[in-house]
């Protein structure tokens, strides 16, 4: 039996054996922009692979960070202590522009990037650790806001810091929500702002506030008093950690969360006691800044899925190849090519599908998108980020059983991916959240309509082949099952909406799926083909068995 080493990689370079993504960002990047980022995503995908992976296991099994609440003297400073490695992780993502070069240039192209490359970069860095991943989201999304919508002073003073690569001192970013009585309902917060004189002191709880002790500045919505009650009522707040002369920001942090996965970051409950905290934008609209922000964090939740699903591909690929059982290579085994040619045609088609969502948001973003691409914008990322965090679960959890009793054991970095897979279930709205996202947008917007009408525009510029046929079909029978749903009453809706929301999500994949066999062929229609074949239960008992056939062409 041949011998693995521990925790084993089966490539140096996350980036450059992905031919997903390479024709992607070929699809998605002018040509200048592609050349810059082909050359950096491969420097990031060797550090993702190598240096950036091997902190993260130090990070997530002995390393993780820890509440300092007082110094030698006593006096409470709430520090967070996270351990070198984590600190060079931090440094070395930040300064590839990852947050910074969508809202300043880049200094070797002379102009700004977009999302497309950010979430590509996104996408590596959570092969190897999704756990940070979360403070990049944080920092996206507090940069988003200030770029967005604060004055003039409060960008000069907090934005270069949000977005530094190296060149000023950095302010991660946090966005604080919760709080204990309200969980997702962000209308029953009571976190209270009072004025004084210029001045705004916010006094309350944040029950589960993610890089705590780690943040420059956290976007908070807080309740101004005399304002109303609910979600309308709310304001956002730019709340920086420290004040000018270095000292903390009346604020304490009362523990650290003990959590499943994810250990990279630091999430704890934080007290404010007359902090300091600047109004961005109208104060009466914080909800709906806060819930812009939310969806691109619901994008970076959905890239941190792929990542996690095409790591476990890449373990559980390798590992079969290495493993030998009753005399032959594991992979040799017509069950392991099943079910490993499955997950192969899922994570492409995912990581296919996600991308064209992001795009679309880069259009949105860019102030080129009319209402019907706003529309879609959010249907997309709400049944995709839905559909991307289960199936991170779902295949994390197969890569183990890929692995048999090594891939239970923390030696290997299976346990891991699959703790950290389970919260994305959970951040940015879980299924019953993004469930109510699709029932407004069907109530308020008819946005089933205009799914169904532009699945239909792209299926018509394809050839009439056997496998657009099967997506015509399914369409045909979703249209129907959408017509029926929208004239559902309110409770009913409810119940059905997330088995509505998965048939959108495994459309919407098909659709993509088919564009790329037309457009590519060879392997990528084998790829669609196991995809349709799996995702619709399309094939028979004692049929072919294609993920075999094709196994030799889809690896």
């Amino acid at each position: 039996m041949k011998v693995l080493q521990q925790d084993a990689r089966q490539t140096t370079n996350f980036f450059t054996e992905d031919e997903t993504l390479h024709k992607l960002l070929d699809m998605m990047l002018d040509k200048e922009l592609f050349v810059y980022a082909k050359r950096e995503l491969t420097d990031f995908g060797e550090l993702c692979a190598g240096a950036i992976d091997v902190r993260a296991k130090h990070t997530d099994r002995e390393g993780e960070p820890r509440l300092q609440r007082y110094n030698a003297y006593g006096e409470e400073v709430s520090q967070v202590w996270v351990n070198e490695g984590y600190k060079k992780t931090v440094e070395e993502t930040y300064n590839t522009g990852i947050v910074g070069y969508v809202h300043k240039n880049i200094p070797q192209l002379g102009r700004k990037g977009n999302y497309v490359y950010s979430f590509a970069q996104g996408y590596l860095l959570s092969h190897a650790e999704p756990g940070f991943y979360c403070p990049v989201t944080l920092t996206m999304a507090t940069a988003y806001l200030l770029d967005h919508y604060a004055s003039d002073e409060l960008k000069q003073r907090f934005l270069p810091h949000v977005c530094a690569t190296g060149d000023t001192e950095l302010y991660e970013g946090a966005t604080f929500l919760t709080e204990r009585q309200g969980g997702s309902d962000v209308g029953a917060n009571i976190v209270k702002v009072r004025q004084d004189g210029h001045h705004y002191l916010m006094y309350g709880e944040k029950y589960f506030a993610s890089n705590v002790g780690m943040c420059g500045v956290a976007m908070v919505l807080a309740r101004i008093e005399g304002a109303s009650t609910g979600s309308k009522g709310l304001t956002l707040f730019a709340v920086p950690w420290r004040l000018d002369n270095g000292k903390i920001n009346n604020l304490r942090i009362r523990r650290l969360k003990d959590k499943l996965g994810v250990r990279a970051v630091p999430s704890g409950e934080v007290e404010f006691d007359g902090s300091l905290a600047y109004v961005v934008g109208e104060p009466n609209k914080g909800i709906y800044y806060m819930l812009e922000a939310l969806n691109l964090s619901r994008i970076c939740n959905a890239v941190a899925s792929i990542g996690i699903m095409r790591r476990g591909f890449l373990e559980a690929k390798h590992y079969v190849t290495n493993r030998n059982a009753f005399g032959q290579p594991l992979i040799q085994y017509p069950m392991i090519q099943d079910t490993l040619g499955k997950y192969a045609s899922k994570v492409h088609v995912e990581v296919a599908t996600v991308f064209d969502l992001i795009q679309l948001y880069d259009k949105v973003k860019s102030g080129q998108g009319d209402e019907q691409d706003m529309v879609l914008n959010r249907l997309n990322i709400a049944i995709m980020k839905k559909e991307t965090a289960e199936q991170a679960v779902h295949y994390a959890s197969e890569a183990i059983e890929l692995h048999g009793g090594n891939g239970f054991i923390e030696d290997f970095v299976t346990p891991r991916l699959l703790r950290d897979a389970q919260v994305l279930t959970v951040w940015e709205g879980t299924a019953n959240i993004l469930a109510l996202e699709l029932i407004r947008l069907v109530d308020k917007f008819y946005a089933h309509e205009l799914f169904v009408r532009v699945m239909y525009e792209r299926l018509t510029k394809l050839a009439n082949g056997s496998l657009v046929q099967i997506v015509e079909e399914q369409l045909v029978k979703l249209e129907g099952t959408l017509q029926t749903f929208s004239r559902l009453d309110e409770a009913t809706k409810s119940y059905e909406a997330k088995g509505v929301a998965e048939k959108m999500a495994h459309l919407y994949e098909s659709v993509v799926a088919v564009e790329w066999a037309a457009k590519f062929g060879g392997k990528y229609e084998k790829l669609a083909d196991i995809y349709l074949e799996n995702t619709w239960a399309l094939r028979e008992i004692g049929a072919p068995m294609k993920t075999v056939q094709y196994f030799s062409d889809i690896m």
